[in-house]
Parts: C-alpha cells; structure tokens; sequence
C-alpha cells in the first residue's frame, strides 16, 4: 500500500487555518499483521509521531521532543502549552517527536505498530478535515496536524462508555496514520442508520456519526453473557472504522492464560501442559 499527498489546500481556504496546512509527504505500507509504514520526507519535510513508535531512519534526519503535536507553532509558548495539556486529558505525554529531513535529498523512515493489527493511512483532506480516533490508535502524522480531544457531551456515554469517552479529534489536510487490531471493517452508515459495537472495537469515525452508548437491555445477559453492561451505538451518516481485536482484548486473554499470573493455561493440557513447563524450567 503506498500514496502521496494530493495538492496541498493553500492557507486561508475556508475550515482550515493556516497553520493547520500539511507537509507533503509519500508513504508505503509493509508487512501483513505486523505492519509498519515507511515515510518518504523531502528536505525540510517532516512528520509527528507518539514516543516509541520509530522504527529506523536514514542519516539525515533530525529528532526534536515538542509540546504537544507541533500544530500550535504559530501561535507561541500559550499555544503549545495548550495543546500539550489537551494531551495529558487523553492519558497522552506532554510531548511528541517531531522527524525532519534536514539533508539535500529524499530521505525515508518508518514506524512500526505496536501489536498485531493493520495500519490505516488516511488523507484527512479528502474526508473533510477531521477525523475521531480511538485515543490509543494513532501512530504518526505530517507535521501540522492537530491531535487533540473529542469529549461525548452524553451524561450516559461519559458514565458508562470506558474507551469510546474520551477519544482523539486529528485535524488538517494531509496525511494521518492510525493503528487497528487484528482485521480492519470499513463502513458507510446511512443517514439514520445504527450500528451496536463493542465500545473497545471501534477504532475511528467521522465527526457527522453520532456515537452514544446502550445498555444491554436484559439482566441475564448483562450478567453472565460476557459482552458487558453496556455497548456502543454508531448512528449515520458518515463513514466508520472498527477492529476485530482491540488491544485491551488481546491483553486480558494473554493475562487469564498466564499460570504464573494465575491463569489455568488449558490450552497446554492440564495434565501434560504441567509436565512439560516443569521440563522446560518454567516451574
């Protein structure tokens, strides 16, 4: 999989200021469930990444540590402050990496995902300009998108709606890349149309779907149907992507199985599954 940033949309134009217009950048998507993305920067070109998620880079390019997402440059020290606070409410760091190719030609480098999935790269452009993300699921961005916060006003969706309360609002007109688990679903929602999800299943949406959040409705499900009290409702129209794994999933299956975390790792056998981590020195 790989692209290029269209035309840039020039400063002024109306819905977009001018500080939120995008470095142009080329990328290509490697790997399967293990994805990462290559970044192709011209020189001065740069891209915004959470800390960790570098993989490697060509001789060349630069690292600065930033408040924030770097979107608030022209606004001064106020500006970056602010943004960098609005990513401490979303659990964030206060500071981002900023890549820059400061050599004379074309430089490349690549960021790796954190946990089996698929790498969804997405022109904010060509989808209006914003985008609301799952606060976990971005992984890089060109330099001039704004990552900050989307609050659902719903008293019920604030109580009850765990990951889906506070997600991220990534705003511009290039290039953003967002990390889902397991097997990317992709749809359209018609104007009016509904659909339930797991609140921890939903990886993005536009800003036109309406999200809140539904109890289950019957008390023996609730109980010991293992789905929760409560799920997401996506209501149209606007497109929506969803994961088949969060990592939240992943991760309490991984804990339950671990004997020394006090899992009963049945899938080894109770009898043999023993004999077998005694032989290898895991008891």
């Amino acid at each position: 999989m790989n692209g290029s940033l269209p035309p840039v949309i020039p400063p002024g134009q109306p819905g977009l200021p001018a500080s939120q217009v995008m470095h142009e950048i080329d990328y290509q998507v490697f790997g399967d469930d293990m994805q990462y993305v290559e970044v192709e920067l011209d020189p001065q070109e740069a891209v915004v990444a959470e800390a960790g998620g570098m993989m490697y880079m060509d001789d060349g390019i630069e690292m600065e540590t930033i408040f924030g997402d770097g979107s608030q440059q022209n606004s001064g020290f106020l500006g970056a402050l602010m943004g960098a606070g609005k990513r401490l409410l979303t659990g964030e760091s206060l500071f981002m990496t900023v890549f820059q190719n400061r050599g004379v030609g074309k430089r490349r480098l690549a960021f790796g995902a954190p946990y089996p999935g698929k790498i969804i790269p997405i022109h904010l452009a060509e989808i209006g300009g914003t985008l609301i993300a799952q606060k976990d699921a971005f992984l890089c961005a060109a330099k001039g998108v704004s990552v900050g916060i989307a609050f659902n006003r719903k008293i019920g969706t604030g109580l009850f709606g765990g990951e889906g309360f506070i997600m991220q609002r990534l705003q511009g007109d290039g290039w953003a890349f967002v990390h889902a688990g397991g097997t990317i679903y992709e749809r359209v929602l018609a104007p009016g149309e509904v659909l339930r999800v797991d609140t921890g299943c939903i990886v993005a949406f536009l800003p036109t779907v309406d999200f809140d959040v539904q109890y289950v409705g019957k008390i023996k499900t609730a109980l010991f149907g293992g789905e929760g009290l409560f799920f997401a409702t996506l209501r149209g129209p606007g497109k929506i992507w969803l994961q088949s794994l969060p990592f939240s999933r992943l991760a309490d299956r991984v804990f339950a199985a671990a004997p020394r975390a006090g899992g009963s790792g049945r899938e080894e056998g109770s009898m043999l599954g023993g004999l077998g981590r005694m032989l290898d020195g895991d008891r």
